[in-house]
């Protein structure tokens, strides 16, 4: 069966002049069905809101570009919390929890959100609920159930239900107050991606962050781990692949935030199934136990992948700690038929580095 992992950028849904909404479905990007997963990015223009609303699915939301603020509204919660975002923020967001945001600056506020899909409606497709709006809940019901749900004369709900015209994003006229956020709120919600401490670190070879339960408890709620990957210029990924039932861990659903690169995937018997170069705004999927790899170009890559558990296991086909220096000598003298001289040499080989190689 043949499998179509050749990388997507977005289609738009809507545009308005508070700004727009883009998707990645399963028409157009196959494996998004197959494993479950929905890919979405929301870009605010200055005073752009984006009203109240929940989804189906939990995800994560990576913040591409910008500053602005993040409402939350948990389950049964008496108030709000509302976060200051910025620029290399992750949060994760469980199915069911009431969002907001809002740019108030002059630059673009761009957000990606990748989650699981799973429990949703769709496969492989976010499905959201708005508050307010011509396709807000309240539009659905009668004025009498509306009236007697909030205590108000049935004019007064006209009002508030029908008078709408926005469609989920307006821009705000200046002047128009909104909430002030509380640092305190970001305790346990956000992590900086920037900022974090580094699970890898290799100069002239790459840096990364991973997003878990004990940097994030969140995704322990969403059932999701997640990275940023920074690889420097020329440098490379080592092939890997998940070991465990994760969709491919470190690059299951793979977002190029920017520069670009090629890409190599390889499957069952040996095959190779995607060669490719890559670029920012692009997204791409591995099924799991498939091995990838990956080369920037000289000015550099960067990614945010999401991964199915929010503590995975990785196994890696090159360097420091890959399967080929834990096999005996014997065994790979055998598998690979060859001398003992040519076994020493390639054992000797990529004893220091560890998943990430530095361009020669």
């Amino acid at each position: 069966m043949e499998i179509d992992l050749v990388p997507k950028a977005p289609k738009g849904s809507y545009v308005g002049d508070g700004g727009s909404y883009s998707s990645w479905t399963p028409d157009d990007l196959p494996m998004l069905r197959v494993v479950s997963i929905g890919a979405a990015k929301l870009t605010l223009n200055s005073r752009g809101f984006a009203a109240p609303s929940y989804s189906d699915s939990s995800k994560v939301a990576y913040v591409l570009q910008g500053s602005g603020f993040c409402g939350l509204t948990v389950p049964e919660a008496t108030t709000e919390k509302v976060i200051r975002i910025k620029e290399g923020d992750a949060l994760a967001i469980p199915f069911g929890f009431v969002t907001w945001w809002f740019n108030p600056n002059d630059s673009e506020l761009a957000i990606l959100f990748l989650g699981d899909t799973s429990k949703g409606h769709r496969r492989g497709q976010f499905t959201d609920f708005h508050l307010t709006g011509p396709t807000g809940i309240f539009t659905g019901f009668t004025p009498e159930f509306v009236s007697r749900a909030w205590d108000l004369s049935e004019s007064d709900v006209s009002k508030l239900v029908h008078d709408q015209s926005n469609v989920g994003i307006v821009k705000l006229k200046v002047g128009q107050k909104m909430p002030e956020p509380s640092e305190k709120d970001r305790d346990g919600l956000v992590v900086n991606c920037h900022e974090a401490p580094l699970d890898v670190d290799i100069k002239g070879g790459s840096c990364v962050v991973v997003l878990n339960s004990k940097n994030l408890p969140t995704v322990e709620l969403v059932g999701l781990g997640a990275d940023l990957v920074r690889l420097h210029g020329g440098a490379m990924c080592s092939p890997g692949f998940s070991c465990d039932s994760a969709y491919q861990a470190r690059s299951l659903v793979t977002y190029v935030v920017k520069g670009s690169g090629r890409v190599q995937v390889i499957g069952v018997d040996g095959r190779r199934v995607l060669e490719t170069k890559v670029s920012g705004g692009q997204l791409f999927i591995v099924p799991r136990f498939f091995v990838v790899s990956k080369i920037a170009d000289p000015e550099g890559m960067e990614w945010f992948s999401i991964i199915t558990t929010p503590n995975p296991v990785f196994s890696h086909l090159a360097g420091r700690t890959s399967v080929w220096k834990a096999i005996s000598p014997e065994v790979l003298e055998a598998a690979f038929d060859t001398a003992p001289e040519l076994e020493q040499l390639f054992r000797s080989k990529r004893t220091s580095d560890e998943i990430f190689f530095p361009p020669k």
